[in-house]
């Protein structure tokens, strides 16, 4: 990952989240996929990956694809009937990713989630554990929220702060919503001629906030107002963000063209978000006391060791915030334990080759890696 640029245009991001909005894969009159669309997205997704880039997708459509197959007539649907056109929809939905991409030999891999996966701190960590895993693998995770079992107090409600959410969780650099609308304006362009495109945003202020409409698809759980609510985690997370229009074939192609758009640019990287909030944001709940050893690797950049503490104060488990302590007790940084305080008690002293004999798990070589760890 970058460490140090804000990403600049489309080119410059290594980690990029798509989001794909209902009305841009199911056709508003018949209710089917749009098939064309979806697979000139695939090609599109398959230049990025050529580059190097890693993809992410938040795909909306299943309850519309679900509803259409169910047959549900009902303009507004009740939540039961929406949690049963997402079970029918979701497996169409994956079953198209899947053909749309395997001819470009890109595996899809489906992952369902609600809001507490994002809030709940060990749902959380396996989450973003799982996402990792798949781009490591060279897998797309393809991501929705789990409707057929996320109740009104648990759900996003729509996929734009969903996607948000995902790039904050892996730390991309760059979320595009693809929409039916080329960005964010002045005004309701459908209302006012005189609408101005907005092309550049580096703050949420009141005035940006007012700018926003409502949804422009009646197949469509948001808006403007869900997207500028999206943009506001994004430059707090340092992930830039793009809305465009994505309703012509291969809309990515069509935003490397310059196609109009609205870009959303943080003051920092992902890198430093995730930084600032390991070192201010939490706090910490236990300590690991370390030798003069690891004092002097981790001034050179390097990551706490198990073999470099000397001793564990507290009870926590693994992702919690943990101070790091001298002898004296003077505390020279913080950050993220890969294990559960049980667990670094086990391996505390030792060598990280013998992680495995002693905890009959192959777990990570740090108790805090350098990216989980800021120093005072």
């Amino acid at each position: 990952m970058n460490k140090t640029s804000i990403v600049r245009n489309i080119f410059d991001a290594k980690r990029i989240v798509v989001k794909i909005g209902s009305s841009l894969l199911v056709d508003t009159n018949t209710g089917l996929l749009r098939t064309t669309w979806l697979r000139a997205l695939a090609q599109d997704i398959k230049r990025f990956r050529d580059r190097g880039q890693e993809i992410i997708i938040v795909s909306s459509g299943a309850v519309a694809l679900g509803r259409n197959y169910l047959d549900i007539q009902s303009p507004e649907l009740r939540l039961e009937e929406k949690q049963a056109a997402a079970a029918a929809g979701m497996v169409r939905l994956a079953h198209a990713y899947q053909e749309a991409f395997e001819s470009y030999r890109i595996t899809i891999a489906q992952i369902l989630l609600t809001r507490d996966d994002s809030e709940n701190r060990r749902r959380y960590l396996n989450a973003r554990s799982t996402l990792m895993t798949l781009l490591k693998l060279g897998s797309i995770p393809l991501i929705n929220e789990n409707d057929t079992v996320a109740t009104e107090e648990i759900r996003f409600g729509d996929n734009d702060r969903l996607a948000a959410r995902v790039g904050a969780m892996i730390s991309a650099d760059l979320l595009i919503l693809l929409s039916d609308i080329d960005g964010l304006y002045s005004s309701d362009p459908n209302k006012n001629s005189n609408a101005k495109l907005v092309p550049e945003v580096s703050d949420i202020t009141m005035e940006i906030e007012s700018m926003a409409g409502e949804a422009q698809s009646n197949l469509s759980s948001g808006g403007m107002v869900t997207k500028i609510l999206a943009a506001k985690e994004c430059l707090a997370a340092g992930c830039s963000m793009l809305i465009a229009k994505g309703s012509e074939v291969n809309p990515l192609l069509a935003i490397e063209n310059e196609a109009k758009c609205t870009w959303f640019r943080p003051n920092g990287t992902p890198y430093t978000a995730r930084k600032k909030w390991i070192a201010s944001t939490l706090k910490p709940i236990g300590s690991f006391v370390v030798d003069m050893g690891a004092i002097d690797a981790l001034k050179k950049g390097k990551s706490l060791l198990p073999a470099g503490v000397i001793s564990i104060i507290g009870e926590f488990q693994r992702g919690d915030s943990i101070a790091i302590e001298t002898t004296e007790g003077i505390e020279i940084g913080r950050g993220l334990s890969a294990y559960s305080s049980n667990d670094a008690q086990l391996i505390m002293g030792h060598k990280s080759r013998e992680i495995y004999e002693i905890l009959g798990y192959h777990g990570r070589d740090e108790l805090i890696h350098r990216d989980d760890l800021v120093l005072n």
